[in-house]
């Protein structure tokens, strides 16, 4: 075997060229990798729109939302359907099961064949098509989002539905949604009191429009030799030409401007959206997977840039108010900033302990191992994002652990005046298996993150990924490229320069003072082991206490933040409008210029953190910020300051805010459904749980979706009056729509526009919705009787929100939670224990508490199995390489060694417990025993070569200090950075980065002694 190992080391071209190509081809993929902010990833979640224009909630629940329901339970894998019923839309969310991509991709199919079978079969005909989309971190969130605003009317309308079209053409682009921008109609209005002179019914003048406006093809015509095409031509968007049109009639012909106005309009606006006081349409971009947002972004700015100066003559302009470019530069560039940052303190601390030469051949391991890491990364297609960072800083330090032991177990045999070839061979031999038992174990810690199930799990999928290649990678260059790298350099014993001498006389002091601190460890076992018995149990004790506070998830601010804005059911759209825009005159004058990027206001939808709510009684404040400079406040701070003044404006409108955050996507920290088909019962539950909610200490933003719809006069054909008077049911039916919004009657298309024709009554404000009973029902016999003669009414207040939750009548209780007062858990530990106490007044009610809590329990349950599997492995291995039951356990000590001194960290700082740092103390298991593996593989050396169990431990300890020093501090100075925001602070990662710190600067100090000390007791024991 060691002649092969010798004549590879001996081929230095082939080492050369190999390192050459991973160098060249890992720059070549960091710098073509699309950038992004987050990782690319499928939720698992399935959107599904159905709607049914004029539908009362009442009304799209039974046809719409129950027959997709039904659909729904045909398909497996599913974990929970929730679904909302509005006033004309029905929204359906469904989750499946963690699958692999295929089954996910078959599951979806699935119910794509389901959703589509129960339409054809039993949705209403002017229900539209189901719309199905499969929600991904790409198009969950748009990536940028513009304004095109102006003076309004036709111009902005359909300057808006060409740069839409144009926008959907853009490389990149996967969707861009249009809020107030409304489709084209032609409007025949017609005047009841002239149709009823004319003796026509409102059905005549449709059923004559619908006759005149349309294309016959007669097809071929054969003419002598030859063939004619006859087509008889009828449709026009030209309105002045459709007027000239005439109803025919026993009488005569009725032209239809003689009755009727026909106008070119747009359909009634359900959205209305304003920027700078001027109307306008927001466009929402979402990318496609795989593309770089930085790219895809200046592509828009571009594109903006060239359309202004032809827009300028239509009198609008397009502006692009919010992206995501600044928050992934910074994210990206503060990760950037502290792996550089990381960099220099490894190759710092590798030239203190082991100068100039050998720093700089352990340091070459470091671009070559984060170059294969790269290509990796761009072989399975992933983005460069933070997570990618995130394990390359957690990776840097330790990149050098096993090149700093191989090359100091060379250098050692160097000094003792062995040739180069004998002390590269004997080096590798000496230390070879505990280096790679050290990265094995350091995997085997990383490798089962790569099973964290949930959006948790796929979002941190990359970093063990990452991690795992790049030590795998440096193993090959400490192996192979290093020790070629030595024999080419012919390297020698360092000259005795004054820094040489220095840096000995700092080796020898500290191993003449750690060998003498550790004979008195030694000399007082008991007392010792006492203290690491009460140091473990102290931080177990911290923690169970509430000494260190628990804030499960922690993310990082977006500069961007919401104002919702609710209104009582029924108002108009203008009125939400105008309550949105008086919000945006305070907020625009209550932050500072220099903070602001721009503040829109909308009506007619507002985004919450599941789905998008539909209602002329919903609107939103969209404020973007300024990307955060030093002395700038970030978002929190900006909302708590604004929040007051919101909270206090007078009127009719209640206001709620909705700070947007990086991370995976979570919801409320409480989100109760109460479930039950008892509507009475289910309603006071409710007011039971918001009562009670209401309770909590730091609650915020308290509410529930089960809101009243508009007012609604509720009729019915009566059977008798029908009869007695002649008329078909079916007309009446049709001279309601007419009399309301109007009746389809015909499409074409215009400018590649879709123009449909709608005939209703000339629209009028009533004075009582009763007004409408007054209107004409022609007879046949040439009478007429009025709407109300035939119909029974009822006036009534309409539902205007219902949720289901698996399919059963639910309301949602959320709420904001001021985390520095109350964490989640205890929040809904709360809430659950007053539930107890109220169950018996609500036998029929069941509580379903998700939201944050279910996606923290998913988490925490798996992490804890995931923490099993990894101590399993890492035992497995330990086991393999000391062929030992008692050694491995002894190493594996040093695990709560390092937990006691993550919790010690988190008390110092006063960070919180997150899951986050429960991911670091996972990571931080297979780092924090690499130390332990070299002092005991040491120790069971000396004890072959005839020593006493204490001074082989004792001697042992003393020769593999620096080593351990060396590992241990370059992998701290990789983190520190990140660890302490001196390269840019992160509430994600930074907690990660300092539970290692923490943890391993703890335990390697505590290693150096505990290890020892248990190896003398166990060993002696042993015997």
């Amino acid at each position: 075997m060691k002649g092969v190992y010798g004549r590879l080391i001996d081929n230095h071209p082939l080492a050369n060229i190999a390192f050459l190509m991973v160098l060249l081809g890992g720059i070549f993929s960091y710098l073509t990798l699309p950038r992004a902010q987050d990782p690319e990833i499928n939720f698992n979640w399935v959107s599904i729109i159905t709607t049914l224009p004029g539908a009362s909630a009442e009304d799209v629940e039974r046809e719409l939302t129950g027959p997709l329901e039904d659909a729904i339970k045909q398909v497996k894998d599913i974990r929970f359907a929730s679904s909302s019923s509005r006033e004309g839309v029905s929204s359906i969310l469904v989750r499946f099961e963690e699958l692999s991509e295929r089954q996910f991709d078959k599951r979806v199919n699935d119910l794509r064949r389901e959703i589509q079978n129960k339409a054809s079969a039993e949705l209403p005909p002017d229900a539209t098509d189901p719309v199905v989309v499969e929600i991904t971190s790409s198009n969950g969130f748009p990536t940028a989002i513009l304004m095109l605003h102006g003076s309004g009317g036709e111009a902005l309308r359909r300057a808006g539905f060409l740069m839409k079209k144009e926008l959907e053409g853009l490389a990149g682009v996967d969707q861009v949604i249009a809020a107030g921008l409304d489709e084209p109609e032609l409007h025949v209005d017609f005047d009841p009191a002239r149709v009823a002179a004319a003796g026509l019914s409102p059905v005549q003048v449709a059923d004559g429009v619908a006759a005149w406006f349309r294309n016959t093809l007669a097809g071929r015509v054969r003419v002598q030799d030859r063939e004619w095409l006859v087509r008889m031509e009828g449709k026009t968007p030209d309105p002045e030409a459709l007027a000239q049109a005439a109803v025919v009639t026993p009488q005569g012909r009725v032209a239809l401007d003689e009755i009727a106005e026909v106008v070119r309009s747009h359909e009634r606006p359900s959205q209305l959206v304003s920027y700078n006081g001027r109307p306008s349409i927001m466009l929402s971009v979402t990318k496609q997977a795989g593309t770089n947002t930085l790219d895809l972004v200046e592509r828009l700015q571009a594109f903006a840039g060239e359309r202004n100066p032809l827009l300028a003559a239509q009198g609008v302009q397009l502006a692009l108010i919010d992206d995501q470019t600044h928050a992934t530069r910074h994210a990206i560039g503060v990760m950037e900033s502290n792996a550089i940052f990381g960099l220099f303190a490894v190759l710092a601390m590798c030239w203190v302990f082991l100068g100039s030469r050998l720093a700089l051949l352990v340091g070459l391991g470091v671009p070559f191992a984060l170059a294969g890491t790269f290509i990796a990364v761009d072989l399975i297609g992933a983005t460069l994002n933070l997570t990618v960072l995130l394990g390359v800083v957690i990776a840097l330090g330790m990149l050098v652990d096993d090149a700093v032991v191989i090359v100091e177990a060379i250098y050692y045999r160097l000094q003792r005046g062995d040739e180069a070839r004998a002390a590269v061979i004997g080096g590798v031999a000496e230390v070879g298996l505990p280096v790679l038992s050290s990265v094995l174990t350091t995997v085997a810690a990383f490798l089962p993150l790569m099973l964290l199930p949930g959006i948790l799990g796929k979002f941190m999928f990359i970093v063990p990924f990452v991690v795992t290649v790049g030590l795998l990678v440096s193993l090959a260059e400490a192996f192979w490229i290093l020790p070629t790298h030595v024999l080419a350099l012919g390297m020698r014993p360092a000259r005795r320069t004054r820094a040489q001498l220095l840096r000995e006389r700092l080796t020898h002091w500290l191993r003449v003072k750690y060998a003498r601190a550790l004979v008195a460890v030694l000399r007082r076992r008991r007392l010792a082991a006492l203290v690491l018995v009460l140091l473990v149990g102290g931080a177990g004790g911290a923690v169970a206490t509430g000494l260190v506070k628990v804030q499960f998830f922690a993310f990082d601010s977006m500069r961007l933040f919401y104002v919702s804005v609710d209104m009582p059911a029924g108002v108009t759209p203008e009125r939400t409008l105008a309550e949105a825009e008086r919000a945006a005159r305070v907020l625009g004058q209550a932050i500072d210029a220099s903070e602001l990027r721009s503040i829109a206001s909308y009506a007619g939808l507002k985004f919450t953190d599941t789905e998008p709510v539909y209602g002329d009684q919903y609107a939103q404040v969209l404020v973007s910020l300024q990307p955060r400079a030093a002395d700038m406040r970030d978002t929190g701070e900006i909302i708590a300051s604004v929040r007051p003044l919101i909270e206090g404006l007078e009127g009719e409108a209640s206001f709620s805010f909705l700070e947007m955050k990086g991370g995976p996507p979570t919801a409320k920290p409480i989100s109760v459904k109460i479930k039950s088909d008892d509507y009475p019962q289910l309603r006071a539950a409710a007011d039971a749980v918001l009562a009670e909610a209401a309770k909590l200490p730091g609650v915020k933003d308290l509410t529930d979706d089960d809101v009243p719809g508009r007012s609604e006069m509720r009729l019915v054909l009566n059977r008798e009056k029908l009869a007695r008077a002649g008329v078909n049911p079916a007309e009446v039916a049709r001279l309601l729509r007419l009399y309301g919004e109007g009746e389809l009657v015909a499409t074409t298309r215009d400018g590649g526009e879709k123009l449909e024709v709608v005939v209703r009554a000339r629209p009028e404000t009533l004075n009582d919705v009763t007004e409408l009973l007054q209107r004409v029902v022609p007879l046949g016999d040439g009478r007429s009787v009025q709407l109300g003669e035939l119909v029974d009414h009822e006036l009534r207040l309409s539902k205007g929100y219902i949720r289901h939750y698996q399919l059963t009548r639910a309301i949602t209780v959320e709420a904001e939670l001021d985390r520095g007062v109350i964490d989640t858990v205890e929040a809904n530990d709360r809430l659950k224990a007053a539930w107890v106490q109220l169950q018996p007044r609500f036998p029929g009610v069941e509580l379903d508490f998700s939201g944050e809590l279910e996606d923290i329990q998913e988490s925490l349950d798996s992490m804890t199995k995931l923490f099993l599997l990894g101590i399993g492995l890492i035992y497995l291995i330990l086991a393999t390489q000391f062929r030992s039951y008692w050694q491995p356990l002894i190493i594996l000590l040093t695990v709560p060694l390092a937990f006691t001194g993550v919790v010690l960290g988190l008390i110092v700082s006063g960070n919180p417990l997150s899951l986050y740092t429960l991911y670091g103390v996972i990571a931080l298991t297979g780092i924090a025993v690499n130390s332990a593996i070299v002092l005991i593989d040491a120790a069971n050396e000396r004890r072959e070569a005839g020593m006493s169990v204490q001074h082989a431990a004792i001697y042992a300890a003393r020769r593999r200090l620096v080593p351990i020093l060396i590992t241990s501090t370059t992998t701290i100075g990789g983190l520190l950075s990140l660890a302490i925001g001196l390269g840019g602070k992160s509430l994600m990662w930074g907690p990660v980065a300092a539970s290692i710190v923490w943890g391993l600067g703890f335990s390697t100090v505590l290693t150096l002694f505990a290890v020892p000390l248990v190896y003398r007791m166990a060993m002696e024991r042993g015997r």
